[in-house]
């Protein structure tokens, strides 16, 4: 019986420590919607900086690939709040959808909910969105974007 209880500590462990080697605990970007779905992370030194990617062109911030969908989430932190930008764009050549219906849901840092509606900015292209708090911690984000019946969602976080 000892033994038995032995083994089973040593296996839970080496369990532990494979799902502990195999995690990133820097993932910044998930999805929610097809199986056929693949994210990355796009950073670079300057967050407004355009860079061009495996999957076009950025805007400095978090990228989820979800079909033919690229959803990329750049929070600006201003003094009192902080700026929301999301780009929803479709297809190869990354066409902006200006007709979506997109909202956040933001975990804030002590755990409470907040949604914040966005807005299609025509001029930049992109939809916006304004985060009041500011207290200091990790924000959780869940953008949702409603397109032709069809639901998105992208998962999102960053810290202020």
């Amino acid at each position: 019986m000892k033994s038995f209880k032995s083994r089973l500590i040593i296996l839970a462990s080496a369990g532990l420590l494979f799902l502990g080697a195999c995690s990133n605990g820097n993932q910044a970007a998930n999805t929610e919607t097809s199986p056929a779905t693949s994210s990355s992370t796009q950073s670079s030194a300057s967050p407004a900086a355009n860079t061009e990617g495996q999957h076009g062109e950025s805007h400095g911030g978090q990228i989820v690939e979800t079909g033919t969908y690229h959803l990329e989430f750049v929070p600006e932190k201003e003094a009192n709040k902080t700026h929301l930008d999301f780009y929803l764009l479709k297809g190869d050549n990354h066409e902006a959808i200006p007709d979506a219906k997109v909202t956040a849901q933001v975990q804030l840092p002590d755990g409470t909910q907040k949604t914040v509606p966005f807005t299609y900015d025509a001029k930049d292209k992109h939809y916006t969105g304004l985060l009041s708090e500011k207290a200091t911690g990790q924000y959780q984000v869940k953008m949702t974007a409603g397109v032709k019946g069809e639901k998105l969602n992208g998962r999102f976080s960053f810290n202020r």
